[in-house]
């Protein structure tokens, strides 16, 4: 009876799913070739090089606009992890919180809204406050957009543990803060890793923010990456998109890792 609604016995399901792969990561697979390309031209295919890698990792702009990133992405990851793990405890284990739902929405909002509107928005208030500083003009839109994604893995994680363990901790006559931050953090610490670090991919990810709050000396990787497109592709565009890729690959690794220990501990 179990193999009747086994999915691997379905028609046709393995030519689909070999046209699935292939349809997402063909793309992927033809930018990582032609990154070994040692013509100029994208399309001429001349010989096997890693010059490309060597232009990239010694381009100044690049590593400047790769620092930005870093650093605007790690400082909102930090804050929009504060906030939303602050934010998650008052909607989650807070008696009598008014306006539960609202304040939920208030805090997803982000997500729901067009990027675009979120980036007017940012750059219509920074120009009334006359706010000039352009990397913590980064800094703030970015923790605004992140916050929801950190909140979300952390609510989840908060919504998915036992009362129990806090009782108990107060049972021992420890108060709040030792109960917290030897009982609730770190049984909601594989909640708080996996949404810092998708903070942090969404942030080294965004454009369409940094695009418009660009200035002087805050160019991020993804701005500086689409100047290069204007001007044509090139293997070392290529060789710059796999190495994002391969940083991508082990960051999602990591917090699948993380993911998976952390819920290994809590079924022990």
């Amino acid at each position: 009876m179990a193999h009747r609604h086994d999915v691997r016995r379905y028609r046709g399901l393995g030519p689909f799913a070999i046209v699935f792969f292939a349809w997402l990561y063909l793309p992927i697979a033809v930018v990582v070739f032609h990154s070994f390309n040692e013509n100029r031209l994208v399309s001429v295919w001349s010989g096997f090089s890693l010059k490309w890698y060597a232009a990239a990792l010694s381009n100044q702009n690049l590593l400047n606009a790769v620092k930005t990133s870093l650093s605007v992405a790690a400082l909102a990851t930090t804050f929009a992890t504060i906030i939303a793990l602050m934010a998650a405890l008052v909607l989650v284990r807070g008696k009598g919180v008014k306006f539960r739902r609202v304040s939920e929405t208030i805090v997803t909002l982000p997500l729901l809204l067009p990027e675009i509107v979120l980036a007017v928005a940012v750059l219509i208030l920074f120009s009334q406050i006359g706010f000039s500083n352009g990397f913590l003009k980064l800094v703030v839109a970015h923790t605004t957009f992140c916050t929801p994604f950190a909140f979300l893995p952390i609510r989840a994680r908060m919504q998915g543990m036992d009362l129990d363990f806090e009782e108990a901790s107060a049972d021992l006559y420890a108060d709040r803060w030792t109960t917290f931050r030897r009982v609730t953090l770190p049984l909601i610490g594989p909640g708080m890793v996996a949404g810092a670090m998708l903070a942090f991919v969404i942030s080294m990810d965004d454009f369409i923010t940094s695009n418009m709050l660009n200035s002087g000396g805050a160019t991020t990787l993804p701005v500086y990456i689409f100047g290069l497109i204007r001007q044509g592709t090139t293997p070392e565009l290529n060789a710059i998109s796999t190495l994002i890729i391969l940083v991508s690959l082990l960051v999602a690794g990591l917090a699948l890792f993380i993911q998976r220990r952390g819920s290994a501990v809590a079924e022990t």
